[in-house]
């Protein structure tokens, strides 16, 4: 799309924190990150039900190598009991040098433990003690297919609570959408709340169309599905894997318009395709970089 040189500087700035996400278990991605990505950037690693620990921390290793800062899931569902979650917490930090990690509940139907929520993850006190002090807490703008709004309303305060008590420091993630306008008014609705914590904001990376369309459906973004059916040339360009620029554009000039939303960046699920992401973030960011320093010289 054409934007003007503003809005592409306010794209430029939302892009300056951002976040790639990958699993554990997919070597080439997590390769492909530690390859291109500019150190210190975060790359969330999600470890998929039934997948031992070994997999999670050799990943979260290999990113912190690279120089990167990994953030590895941690979901409640696939955690047998209190000494696995601290025994994994412990390694991931002592071998990956994790600093921060996505608290989730998870969304297997029969747990492996005694957990089945993040808030109980939260509660244990078990971050502390491997020495996390920053987590990252999932959100929904556009609701969850197999959970009612309120609900979701009430886990995620009862969740910022308990990490308030804990001295956590919090970050909220959303689930990837299609559209700005829900996200522009779920951070709205924090802000009158009186929530504090920044949201990065979830998008879909350049992908396979068939995985875009089956992951929207399950994660229950129903209202950007609406958007995409709506507006034929929007659709057109997603399911082809084309990039985000209208979408985190919009984004990125509500946040700068109004910071008082604290829209701090973007979050992108790569789908097996992180270079993608990738380069055309930086790109992005390339391109406005001799304005911006232009600017700051004056």
């Amino acid at each position: 799309m054409n934007r003007n040189f503003q809005g592409d500087d306010n794209l430029a700035a939302l892009l300056d924190d951002y976040s790639v996400e990958v699993t554990s278990r997919d070597a080439a991605s997590v390769a492909a990150a530690a390859a291109t990505m500019r150190p210190g950037t975060e790359v969330f690693v999600a470890n998929l039900p039934r997948e031992g620990a070994d997999v999670l921390v050799a990943a979260a290793r290999t990113l912190k190598l690279a120089g990167l800062s990994p953030v590895p899931h941690v979901v409640a569902r696939n955690i047998a009991g209190p000494r696995e979650l601290g025994d994994m917490l412990a390694r991931l930090t002592a071998e990956a040098g994790v600093g921060r990690a996505l608290v989730l509940g998870g969304d297997r139907d029969d747990p492996a433990g005694p957990f089945d929520a993040a808030l109980q993850l939260i509660e244990t006190g078990a971050f502390q003690r491997a020495g996390i002090r920053r987590i990252a807490i999932g959100c929904y703008p556009e609701g969850h297919a197999r959970i009612p709004a309120d609900a979701l309303a009430g886990a995620l305060r009862d969740k910022l609570a308990a990490a308030a008590d804990a001295g956590l420091d919090v970050l909220l993630v959303s689930q990837f959408v299609f559209d700005a306008a829900p996200v522009v008014a779920f951070a709205e609705g924090l802000r009158r709340q009186g929530v504090a914590a920044p949201l990065r904001v979830g998008v879909a990376g350049p992908a396979d169309r068939a995985k875009l369309i089956k992951y929207a459906l399950r994660c229950g973004v129903g209202a950007s599905l609406r958007v995409l059916r709506e507006r034929s040339e929007l659709a057109r360009n997603v399911l082809a894997g084309e990039t985000p620029d209208e979408i985190l554009g919009t984004v990125a000039d509500a946040a700068a318009a109004r910071p008082e939303l604290a829209i701090t960046g973007a979050h992108f699920f790569t789908f097996g395709n992180p270079a993608g992401s990738i380069g055309w973030a930086e790109d992005v960011r390339a391109a406005a970089l001799p304005r911006l320093r232009a600017a700051g010289a004056r």
